[in-house]
């Protein structure tokens, strides 16, 4: 997710058991024959279908991220549901990641198979039938304009360097053009794939414009004098037009300091809420520089830290229903994290009024204890 270390750059990263308990149909009325032969019979009427609605959220979200790796594996989404019984009721799941790889191969999205992206690590039928079995609610994640593959198989769709070729960041990786509708039909349909095998949600991740490598030469095809906050909030309104009639909801995963400060990156809580039934911000303390928020080292105040970034989040969304879901850090860095210091985070997304929270931990190790309820 390039989370780890981003954030210091600049300036701190749906079915039921089956298909048919998610899409209801109603079956056509027909007019009843006049007993006269010679009379006209009436019109067939025929009702419309109802609207698929999405699956029940839990009262409060308790979640985890895995990995399509990690779901590939034998057995590891039934050791995921395991923590059922210390509280979970949410995974949330690569459908497409940083290396731009898909995690499945049907339902087919053309393009994805054309340039090999589509991979079989799980199939989301049976992960959706599995999830639901166990009465959890699972996201599907999309990572949007990172994506090494499309830029590189489809360098039209990408952001380009001055001299023509594809930009790539400080790290090698090469990047869409968010101004490019083609590249959000593309990302949308995998939403609507996964949506059609029973994903509940889909969460896009790197809604935004890139943050490192040489920017004085990155070239965006297409661009207009729109702001970057304009482009962005006009991708996630194009995508949740498409995927909310098909049942599930959208939100977007955006930094912890965006509600804070215009950062330049196109992520404008306050302007994409509207579209949104979600927004997850990244809140991890090891991400904020010192001084920020006035706390020396906010990664030694991580409770302190995420209760300060949410009070900016909940001034940003006030006046909008969008639920407010943190992700907080379940990982070590710049120093060892312990239990005390994931509850505390979780306690700070509880005073703050989130409606749930998810661990991030990018090797899929949970401290288990810490999704129990209050």
């Amino acid at each position: 997710m390039q989370r780890i270390g981003v954030l210091s750059v600049v300036a701190l990263t749906a079915a039921g058991l089956t298909l048919g308990a998610r899409f209801l149909t109603v079956r056509d009325t027909k007019g009843a024959a006049s007993p006269d032969a010679s009379s006209p019979k009436p019109a067939t009427e025929t009702k419309p279908k109802p609207k698929p609605q999405p699956r029940a959220l839990p009262a409060e979200m308790r979640g985890v991220h895995v990995t399509m790796a990690l779901a590939s594996l034998d057995g590891k989404i039934d050791e995921y549901l395991g923590l059922t019984s210390e509280g979970l009721n949410t995974i949330e799941l690569d459908i497409k990641d940083e290396n731009g790889e898909v995690g499945f191969r049907r339902p087919a999205v053309p393009l994805a198979h054309q340039m090999g992206a589509a991979k079989r690590y799980y199939n989301p039928y049976e992960i959706a039938e599995q999830v639901h079995a166990r009465g959890v609610y699972l996201v599907g994640r999309i990572v949007v304009f990172e994506d090494p593959v499309l830029s590189e198989h489809r360098p039209r769709y990408a952001i380009r360097t001055k001299d023509g070729g594809v930009w790539h960041t400080g790290s090698g990786l090469g990047w869409v053009n968010p101004h490019d509708q083609r590249v959000w039909k593309y990302v949308t349909d995998l939403g609507a794939a996964a949506a059609k095998a029973g994903f509940d949600e889909i969460q896009f991740d790197y809604v935004r414009f890139p943050t490192d490598g040489d920017l004085s030469n990155a070239v965006f095809p297409g661009a207009t004098r729109r702001s970057n906050g304009s482009v962005i909030a006009d991708f996630i309104r194009y995508a949740t037009s498409r995927l909310n009639p098909l049942g599930v909801r959208v939100s977007a995963d955006v930094f912890g300091l965006s509600a804070t400060r215009n950062m330049g990156i196109g992520q404008r809580p306050n302007r994409i809420a509207r579209y949104l039934d979600a927004i997850y911000p990244m809140v991890y303390p090891s991400h904020f520089g010192p001084g920020e928020y006035n706390i020396d080292n906010p990664n030694a105040q991580p409770g302190r830290t995420v209760a300060l970034a949410l009070r900016d989040f909940d001034v940003a969304l006030r006046g909008s229903k969008t639920r407010l879901v943190p992700w907080l850090q379940d990982f070590s860095l710049g120093r060892t994290y312990t239990i005390a210091d994931v509850r505390d985070q979780i306690q700070a997304a509880r005073d703050a009024g989130a409606q749930g929270f998810l661990l991030w931990n990018a090797g899929g190790v949970y401290t288990r204890a810490a999704l129990a309820g209050p």
